[in-house]
């Protein structure tokens, strides 16, 4: 009978602590996406030729609906090139959940799409390192974006 009452409480502890994301698998892939807006100061170098920088803030949110950073908030700040129609950007950008917990990234890419690296967290996301890709696109004419993202993570 004790071993019946160890399982059950190991499977309603269990349950709680994945249920709104709090606790996480050792390893896995998440998918989720994010609505932006995002301000950038470019300056044209010559025909063809820009450079710039900028910031985006917006609302992520997990592909399943909870889990990691679902509801959460996200911030990136880039810097960009493009000549003869061909871009690169790199940058960073900070991620947070319900729970206040934060993710760290830094990426590349073509301005369209590109790779997320994992480069720290806190709480949940403590040790977390992995990668993985971006892709987004313009959805208004005064700087609003979305992007698709997807992340395979390890945790100590």
């Amino acid at each position: 009978m004790s071993k019946f009452i160890t399982l059950f409480l190991s499977l309603i502890f269990s349950s709680f602590l994945f249920a709104d994301g709090h606790g996480m698998p050792k390893s896995g892939t998440f998918s989720f996406h994010t609505g932006w807006k995002c301000d950038f100061n470019m300056k044209t170098l010559g025909e063809n030729h820009i450079q710039g920088f900028g910031s985006c803030s917006g609302v992520t949110f997990n592909d399943e609906g909870k889990g990691a950073l679902h509801n959460g908030g996200g911030n990136c700040y880039a810097t960009f090139e493009l000549k003869d129609n061909v871009g690169y950007n790199s940058g960073i950008c900070n991620w947070s959940d319900q729970s206040g917990d934060m993710l760290y990234t830094s990426f590349t890419g073509n301005g369209v799409e590109g790779t997320n690296t994992i480069t720290g967290g806190t709480g949940k996301y403590a040790g977390i390192s992995g990668s993985g890709p971006w892709k987004c696109a313009d959805v208004g004419k005064g700087g609003e974006n979305f992007c698709n993202q997807s992340l395979t993570y390890q945790l100590p």
